[in-house]
């Protein structure tokens, strides 16, 4: 099962990573001010990641990412670099898989 880790900055901010099951961040969070709100768009992924619609696929010159928005068109989450259209959507499908049910770990 993936797993949500909550980490603080330095200076004090609040963000999350969404992990897969082989640890890999498969999902960046914005930051946030307070825990509080970080918590909530953790809340936001695990609903909103359900629907493929509120994914944004991006191709840049071979580089394909992807964003997460909530139904507000908010974004909550963005992934990493992928080479492949393909890989992207395994992404995507990552996030699908795990975020429903993700454990919460707080290392803020």
């Amino acid at each position: 099962m993936g797993k949500f880790e909550i980490k603080k900055d330095a200076s004090g901010h609040f963000r999350f990573n969404l992990k897969a099951t082989n640890g890999q961040v498969i999902l960046n969070s914005e930051v946030y001010r307070q825990k509080p709100s970080c918590v909530n768009g953790i809340e936001s992924v695990r609903k909103n990641s359900q629907d493929d619609a509120n994914f944004d696929r991006k191709d840049a010159d071979g580089n394909y990412r992807f964003k997460l928005r909530a139904t507000s068109t908010l974004i909550i989450g963005v992934s990493k670099s992928y080479n492949t259209s393909a890989a992207m959507e395994n992404g995507i499908a990552s996030v699908k898989k795990n975020a429903p049910n993700a454990d919460l770990e707080d290392n803020s």
